[in-house]
């Protein structure tokens, strides 16, 4: 009979080619340095063939491990899959759901839903990550995370979304800047500030941009923040002015007593929230139910329940 790679080979290989790092590689696959690279070289022994190249720092795979690499990846998936179609055929909820989100919805919505989730689903087990974006949809890809919680719009490309409700974009200005006396304020004004934004990465940079073009022509480059309460402090310092999620406004407006919020006129400046997984996840039906354990918490007025992929 051939011998075959094992599952845990291929789980070094990975690791290795996603941390660039031999250490790093064996923190993520909890084992020590010298088993991983063992694991490697029995691999590598098997196949007949190099699969690493050692001499080079970050640690980077030949061609031929780069051709391997979304095959492992695959087969690593497919045992994920094997794995949760087992749990489902007992009861829902018996196994860790691993859920990414993002810094602009993570600190402001979980605390909020999460004692109802517990409640509603006991056996419930979540492993939490944030991260922007981009990488939770890469990490999903990888079957790395399960779920993702981000904003809209993004290009999903083909994962299942589901969208838990709308929210709006307010404006964030000094206390004492003459915008805080006004009942609202159009984007267009904002033409007229120095609007300060998270830094490249982030959605909600882009969602800004997106929802108030005439931010983009005054934001200012000489400081990029690399999270909300950073941004919301220097607003508060007299910087400039920003836009904010609504959910995050009573905990930043908390820290920060220079600040004040003030409603958008535009429609159009809002952003939605949604769970993302992989299409024809054996899981789906539990995600399905996060969903609608979720949403009646997100906002008052949910969007549209479901959207199409992509």
């Amino acid at each position: 009979m051939k011998i075959l790679p094992t599952l845990r080979q291929l789980r070094y290989l990975v690791a290795v080619a996603e941390e660039g790092h031999f250490r790093r590689a064996a923190e993520t696959c909890a084992v020590t340095q010298s088993t991983l690279s063992a694991g490697i070289r029995e691999l590598e022994t098997l196949l007949g063939t190099a699969l690493i190249d050692r001499s080079r720092q970050p640690a980077r795979l030949t061609p031929v491990g780069e051709e391997i690499l979304p095959r492992a990846r695959a087969l690593l998936r497919g045992a994920e899959d094997l794995m949760d179609a087992a749990a489902a055929g007992v009861a829902p909820f018996t196994r860790l759901i691993r859920l990414g989100t993002i810094p602009t919805i993570g600190p402001y919505l979980l605390p909020r839903v999460l004692p109802e989730l517990r409640v509603r689903f006991p056996r419930l087990t979540l492993y939490l990550r944030e991260a922007q974006t981009r990488q939770i949809l890469d990490l999903i890809d990888q079957a790395r995370l399960d779920v993702g919680l981000i904003a809209l719009p993004y290009e999903t490309g083909d994962l299942e979304v589901c969208i838990l409700g709308r929210e709006r974009l307010v404006l964030a200005c000094p206390a004492g800047h003459p915008l805080a006396a006004e009942a609202e304020v159009g984007g267009d004004r904002l033409g007229r500030e120095s609007v300060l934004l998270l830094e490249d990465g982030h959605c909600l940079r882009d969602h800004v941009l997106a929802s108030c073009p005439a931010a983009g022509g005054r934001a200012n480059e000489a400081f990029q923040a690399t999270g909300m309460s950073t941004l919301v402090q220097m607003v508060a310092a007299g910087l400039g002015v920003t836009l904010l999620p609504d959910m995050a406004v009573a905990m930043e407006a908390a820290r920060s007593s220079g600040l004040a919020t003030v409603p958008l006129s535009d429609v159009g400046a809002t952003r939605d929230i949604a769970l993302v997984w992989r299409a024809g996840s054996v899981r789906a039906e539990e995600y399905r139910a996060l969903c609608a354990a979720m949403r009646p918490l997100v906002t008052p007025e949910p969007a549209a329940l479901t959207e199409p992929a992509g």
